[in-house]
């Protein structure tokens, strides 16, 4: 613990951070390119999130969710770390610290969303904000633990589904569509 004693002028208070909440990518990062990725932090300036955090599936949990075949999960975190790095040269300190999330890795085995999301609500800031693809919210919506999940969450949708899940036509208000807020 620093135990230096620190001089303020009377009356200092520290400047509110405009900044708040996290914004997670739950995804594969199977078909997800560096252009999406960087249009996801963007988004996460824009809205002004205090942190963004890149959340790779492992192939099990990817195997019993969609049945389509990725990458070794150690590729696609290996690319991400990459892009987070080129971002974060580009970019400089201005920037969203952009995290990538290991608990997946360090299981090694499938990892329900209930227990991803309980992890992600513990160890970052809240509001949690699930930036998806409307087939992963679709997948979403289709869990029991969906209208558990989507009051303590929201949603931040890549774009505006074709065909949503009734579940998301039900809470519609407690999503939203990143396109929509591009300029």
């Amino acid at each position: 613990m620093n135990r230096l004693a620190q001089s303020v002028p009377f009356g200092y208070e520290p400047s509110p951070s405009n900044r708040k909440g996290t914004m997670v990518v739950y995804d594969t990062f199977q078909h997800l390119e560096d252009q999406a990725l960087a249009f996801a932090a963007e988004t996460a300036e824009q809205r002004a999130f205090a942190k963004l955090v890149l959340y790779p599936l492992h192939e099990e949990t990817v195997r019993r969710m969609t049945k389509e075949p990725v990458l070794p999960y150690h590729k696609r975190l290996d690319r991400l770390h990459d892009w987070k790095r080129s971002y974060e040269e580009e970019r400089g300190r201005g920037a969203v610290p952009v995290a990538v999330e290991g608990l997946e890795g360090k299981r090694k085995k499938y990892t329900p969303m209930e227990t991803a999301l309980r992890h992600l609500a513990d160890a970052y800031p809240s509001p949690l904000f699930l930036y998806l693809t409307p087939e992963m919210a679709n997948q979403f919506a289709s869990f029991s633990s969906f209208e558990e999940w989507i009051v303590k969450l929201r949603l931040l949708l890549t774009e505006e589904p074709q065909a949503p899940h009734p579940r998301l036509v039900k809470y519609s208000h407690r999503w939203d569509a990143a396109e929509r807020k591009r300029t």
